[in-house]
């Protein structure tokens, strides 16, 4: 029997650590591209992704467009639909949303209120070094 690949969903602010710092978030862009892993997202999520680039970092149109387009190469895209209410912040809903959806063993980010969370039904959530240092162990070494 074929060991299926791990999905995994970014939150946003692994996938701004990623563009940006680079360190564990974008490790596990690097896993994604490579096919070791299969990363998830949704429109909303990539949406959330290009205001906060704009607004916050101030990225022109075209970097943030180049951006989204190799990120959609290498994401698989879902379109969730059902709604999901558990968490104050209803961004942090949104993730919960798309790793349903995308059928994902876990939700790699930073945020306080999902980490608290620690699983959603049978998404684990965790930041990217814990995640990195279970599943890829000669990664927590660079």
């Amino acid at each position: 029997m074929e060991n299926k690949p791990l999905r995994i969903i970014s939150d946003t602010n692994i996938l701004i650590s990623a563009i940006l710092f680079g360190g564990k978030p974008r490790e596990i862009l690097h896993l994604i591209h490579q096919r070791k892993i299969v990363g998830v997202s949704s429109p909303i999520l990539l949406a959330e992704l290009a205001d906060v680039l704009s607004k916050k970092f101030k990225f022109e149109q075209k970097k943030i467009k180049f951006y989204l387009h190799k990120l959609n190469l290498i994401l698989q895209i879902v379109h969730p639909q059902k709604e999901i209410h558990v968490l104050k912040d209803e961004p942090d809903n949104r993730v919960l949303e798309a790793a349903i959806a995308g059928n994902c063993n876990y939700i790699i980010t930073g945020d306080k209120e999902l980490l608290k969370l620690k699983k959603y039904k049978q998404v684990k959530i965790l930041k990217s070094e814990k995640f990195l240092r279970i599943h890829f162990k000669t990664f927590s070494a660079l």
